[in-house]
């Protein structure tokens, strides 16, 4: 029992994994929007275009930056010259030098060694102007009575003053051979012409057009699907129809020749019979080359191995389409086709790039703030600390002279519109005549199938007169093979009026924007 159980699963395997793959229209559909590239290229310039909108969004965000930096210079920026410096670091020696000249001009050297009278005034003089107090006027005193008299003094004044003027040289020198820096700033924009608006409708337009472009191209993908597959549908059908042809020409030829065995035929009613046999044999490998070539291209659509066994579900009963004049009037509205969608996407477009034009005529202004931060700091002389300070203000930039600039651009965009404008109105034209040509062509391959059925039952009658005649003798070989030539040719007429019905009826919804 074992044994014949697994003979039997052995033998169904391979038909098993041999049977062909099943598709129906809808399934090619699918498996063609999954794999074609240029529909996977719109999807892409669709989430382009989303993000190009959300970045135009953030124009109108405040923006804040941040900098920072590090600078070195081989020499320091002063505020004072070599001679400024010098004069002020030995200010103290030189007044007391000139000092003394003028006294040693009044008074003698033994005057001047002792020096208290003249101190004494000179200290009087000082504190009555208010550029020493009495008791430090009174501590000089003594200290010069210690040192010596006036030239102990004036040499104590004399450094004290050298002093004072080299902390002042210390306080210009910036010490800036090595500069940090470190800042932050706000921007927000308060009024930019309608630069901003204009940027931000532009964006919305380029997304509405990613999408459009994206039912454009799955529209393409569809109707090259559809045309395959019923391709494929014709050349099946005509394959059975050239398998039943051959099939009729055989048994013509071997009931002639067992006529030309009995003596009833001649040989070249065998020739005529045989040749028409080569020329069905011929027919049937055409058939079957144009059938593989055809499955190979549905393939190549649905991302499949071009070598894959299918099989369409409309091959053996291709489903039947009434003529309804009503539906194929309405459905001359072609304003949903994503072509002309595109064209006033365009329209709208160009007008937008007129407004962000104009918006250089305008005034812009915006608020500004921030803090800056640098090392060394001027806030208290010059300090090797980071300190800074906060800063706010209105920014107004307001255009005077651009030699015409914004006018040639406004008149260029304000021409842009109108050529749009032109082409959206020539392809509607082209686009009314083309939903014409299909409804025509609809109408006519209609007609068509109605005239290959009633052809159908004349030829399938004169084949059965044909044979019966022949049978009894009353028909020659010819008048077969004609028969048979007509009926063949009666079918492939019907299979081919039928496949026109269906590229037809796709043409005119592709035409009008309706193919889904």
């Amino acid at each position: 029992m074992i044994r014949l159980l697994l003979l039997i699963f052995l033998t169904v395997l391979p038909g098993v994994m041999m049977q062909a793959e099943t598709l129906s229209l809808d399934s090619c559909r699918a498996r063609a929007l999954r794999n074609n590239k240029q529909l996977s290229m719109a999807k892409v310039r669709k989430d382009i275009a989303i993000n190009t909108r959300k970045s135009v969004r953030t124009k109108y965000l405040p923006h804040v930056d941040l900098a920072g930096g590090y600078t070195y210079s081989s020499r320091s920026i002063s505020l004072l010259n070599d001679e400024q410096q010098a004069m002020l670091s030995n200010m103290g020696t030189a007044g007391m030098q000139g000092l003394k000249s003028l006294i040693g001009s009044q008074f003698s050297p033994s005057d001047i060694a002792t020096g208290s009278q003249i101190v004494t005034n000179i200290l009087t003089r000082m504190t009555m102007n208010g550029l020493i107090t009495p008791a430090e006027a009174s501590a000089l005193q003594q200290m010069g009575a210690k040192l010596g008299g006036l030239s102990g003094v004036g040499d104590i004044l004399a450094s004290k003053i050298d002093a004072a003027g080299q902390s002042l040289v210390d306080a210009f020198n910036t010490n800036t051979h090595h500069i940090f820096m470190a800042s932050a700033m706000l921007t927000q924009p308060i009024y930019m012409g309608g630069a901003i608006t204009a940027a931000n409708n532009m964006a919305d337009i380029g997304e509405k057009m990613s999408e459009t472009n994206i039912e454009k191209t799955e529209q393409e993908v569809i109707y090259n699907t559809d045309n395959a597959y019923w391709l494929v549908v014709s050349l099946r059908q005509k394959q059975k129809l050239a398998v039943s042809y051959l099939d009729l020409v055989r048994k013509l030829n071997a009931d002639v020749h067992k006529m030309i065995d009995e003596g009833v035929a001649t040989k070249a009613d065998g020739l005529k019979v045989d040749v028409a046999v080569n020329e069905a044999e011929m027919t049937l490998t055409k058939v079957d080359n144009g059938l593989s070539l055809a499955k190979m291209y549905l393939c190549q659509l649905c991302g499949m191995d071009l070598e894959s066994d299918i099989a369409l579900t409309d091959e053996n009963d291709m489903p039947t389409t009434t003529y309804n004049a009503e539906w194929y009037e309405e459905s001359k509205d072609f304003s949903a086709r994503p072509e002309l969608a595109l064209l006033s996407n365009s329209i709208d477009l160009t007008k937008e790039k007129t407004k962000l034009a104009r918006a250089g005529y305008l005034p812009q202004v915006a608020l500004t703030g921030g803090a800056i931060f640098t090392n060394p700091s001027v806030y208290n002389g010059f300090e090797r600390k980071f300190k800074g300070a906060f800063t706010a203000g209105v920014l107004v930039r307001m255009p005077v002279l651009d030699w015409g600039e914004t006018a040639y651009k406004i008149r260029a965009s304000k021409n842009s519109t109108r050529l749009a404008e032109l082409t959206y109105d020539e392809a509607e034209e082209m686009i009314s005549l083309q939903v014409s040509q299909c409804s025509f062509k609809l109408k006519e391959a209609h007609k068509h199938l109605a005239t290959a059925t009633g052809d159908i039952k004349s030829a399938e009658e004169n084949l059965r007169c044909a044979d019966l005649g022949f049978k009894e003798g009353v028909m020659s070989t010819t008048d077969v093979m004609a028969a048979q030539t007509a009926w063949m040719k009666a079918q492939a007429e019907k299979i081919d009026a039928e496949i026109d019905v269906k590229t037809a009826e796709v043409a005119m919804k592709k035409a009008t924007g309706r193919l889904r």
